[in-house]
């Protein structure tokens, strides 16, 4: 059982929500202060700090000088429909689903899109489909990280380097944490509000060479939103990839993740930001291997997510629970740190199996991590004892 000490050192940061996620390290509302309120975003100035975000994040993600990126509405929600929307059905699709996400999308493609030719290969949270079994002829939809299942692709190596179908890419919670590999993959989306910190609503779409070919050459046989078009008389529209946004952006959310993205820059880029996470993601290792009541969602140690942890509580006690009542307690379990002002936000998605879900990405300090895990003891003790008879 674990201990029932009330730990002596709170984290200094309790914001571990898997989204929108904690603000960069020594954030205030300060850093926006140049933010261009009440202009334009066509004006110059404006539209400049709107091609900044575009041009910073392809340089700290290291993305291909021939591949498109752009600002759209909706989020990474918004950049994923855009895109299955607009260029699938020219073959077909495999959908890979682990978690709430690649469900999402896996509805759209078959219940709204109504594809005929659309296979879905799925896994129960915790593990990854047979990667083996994609079809490099077909299209192909994936998370990169299951932001609800603390799952993660381990690599790229099962896609198809010859690959005839086009790999779209959720990477909302990879990208700025994760290296990748951008030659296999075709569409990638992510959203400001994951691991940079910033805020909700806006989406980014990067589109390889083959996607724009894609755009180009194929019509889909159903009428798109205009939020959804990225052609104009055939052709991509490229103003869309140069900060000539399809509908008004915040400006204020704008100059916000430019904040962020100076930040990723000034501490090192993509690698250290990779390092940010991986020192999370070890530390929760660390204490895991010492549980006596929680573990790793993922299965696989090669598969779990440095950015979205998810544990599920494997305590006897808790096990021995009938269903609902494993809700009501993972839920305490979650209520009672936010009681605490120690950590807010980290209860298991709605759709996941009940446990906690701790934010880990690159603007989380590792030392608020490490105060964290003494709390998770102490309230896993709290909520056994309101569980457990007493003897």
């Amino acid at each position: 059982m674990a201990s029932a000490a009330t730990p002596d050192v709170r984290p200094s940061n309790p914001n571990f929500s898997s989204g929108p996620c904690a603000k960069r390290p020594g954030f205030t509302l300060d850093a926006l202060a140049g933010a261009f309120l009440g202009r334009s975003h066509r004006a110059a100035e404006p539209k400049a700090r709107l091609a900044e975000v575009i041009s910073l994040s392809r340089s700290i993600l290291r993305m291909p000088a021939d591949w498109r990126l752009g600002i759209v509405p909706g989020s990474d929600t918004g950049a994923v429909e855009m895109a299955l929307w607009s260029m699938l059905g020219a073959r077909g699709v495999d959908i890979i689903t682990f978690e709430s996400f690649g469900e999402g999308w896996a509805t759209d493609v078959v219940k709204h899109l109504k594809l005929a030719d659309a296979r879905v290969l799925s896994a129960p949270y915790g593990e990854l489909p047979d990667l083996a079994l994609v079809d490099s002829r077909k299209d192909l939809v994936f998370p990169w990280n299951g932001t609800t299942s603390g799952v993660r692709m381990p690599n790229a190596d099962w896609i198809a380097a010859d690959r005839q179908g086009l790999a779209i890419c959720d990477a909302t919670s990879a990208a700025f944490a994760m290296d990748l590999p951008w030659d296999k993959l075709d569409v990638v989306t992510w959203s400001w509000q994951k691991v940079l910190g910033g805020e909700a609503a806006h989406g980014m779409l990067a589109l390889s060479p083959r996607a724009v070919e894609r755009l180009e050459t194929y019509t889909p046989d159903r009428p798109l939103p205009k939020v959804f078009r990225l052609t104009s008389k055939g052709k991509i529209a490229e103003g869309v990839f140069k900060g000539e946004t399809i509908n008004t952006p915040s400006m204020l959310c704008v100059e916000d993740a430019l904040d962020g993205l100076r930040w990723a820059e000034r501490i090192g880029g993509l690698p250290a930001l990779i390092a940010r996470s991986e020192a999370n993601l070890t530390a929760v290792a660390a204490w895991v291997a010492n549980s006596d009541w929680a573990d790793f969602l993922a299965k696989d140690a090669t598969t779990r997510s440095r950015t979205s942890i998810c544990l599920k509580i494997v305590a006897s006690w808790f096990t021995a629970l009938p269903a609902d009542g494993q809700v009501k307690a993972a839920k305490q379990l979650a209520s009672l740190l936010e009681k605490q002002g120690v950590a807010y936000d980290i209860g298991a998605y709605r759709d996941a199996p009940p446990g906690l879900r701790i934010w880990a990405g690159a603007t989380v300090e590792t030392s608020d991590i490490q105060a964290l895990l003494p709390w998770l003891d102490w309230a896993a003790a709290q909520v056994a004892a309101s569980f457990v008879p007493a003897q």
